[in-house]
């Protein structure tokens, strides 16, 4: 028996694919340990370098977590409003990353961050590279709970086409190899209503970072 929904790849390029409602059958304790995460390291709205809000409010779990302010976009150990460790990630998370990388050929994947995303409708994530990492060889695991969202995968310049897809509850989204420095986005989250998460999308972001 497998945890995770065993539905084949869509691929949407050569090393990316959509595993459709991949995650659902678990939804639950994927949410029980998401609300553990957020209570020890809650959501906040980060700032670029430029000193602009983020518009998605986040936070991390695992050994690394992903920080942006004044100082720049990096990676570390400790959450800066406390100043302590991240939350461990939850078991859940982690197998549900390493069987959906599997699932897309990425065999090897152990991630060592993960970078939550609480989307409010209106709030979206422009185009942008996921390049703060130190090993790009090792795929981007992208995982959708609650309301549906456009998702914008585009090409390897900021200028190259886009391809629109909508992704849903459980989806999960794996990208690396040929396709790792693609940009991608999310367009303005339309307001609604699911189950789970209420008025909000939640995206999980499985990485190795260091």
């Amino acid at each position: 028996m497998t945890l995770f929904s065993s539905a084949g790849p869509e691929w949407i390029a050569p090393g990316a694919c959509i595993l459709r409602d991949f995650a659902s059958p678990y939804e639950r304790l994927l949410w029980q340990d998401l609300q553990a995460i957020v209570r020890q390291a809650p959501w906040r709205h980060m700032q670029t370098p430029g000193g602009q809000a983020i518009a998605v409010s986040m936070s991390n779990c695992g050994r690394l977590g992903w920080v942006s302010d004044r100082g720049g976009y990096r990676y570390q150990m400790e959450d800066p409003l406390s100043g302590i460790p991240w939350p461990v990630m939850p078991a859940s998370f982690e197998s549900l990353a390493i069987a959906a990388a599997a699932q897309a050929g990425f065999v090897q994947f152990r991630p060592d961050a993960c970078l939550l995303n609480r989307y409010e409708a209106g709030t979206k994530l422009g185009l942008h590279q996921d390049k703060d990492e130190q090993d790009f060889s090792q795929p981007i695991v992208s995982v959708s709970l609650g309301l549906p969202a456009t998702f914008l995968f585009g090409g390897l310049k900021r200028s190259d086409p886009v391809l629109r897809t909508e992704l849903y509850h459980g989806d999960v989204v794996v990208w690396g190899g040929p396709d790792r420095l693609r940009y991608h986005g999310i367009l303005p989250l339309k307001p609604g209503w699911h189950p789970l998460t209420g008025k909000l999308r939640i995206n999980l972001t499985f990485r190795v970072a260091g």
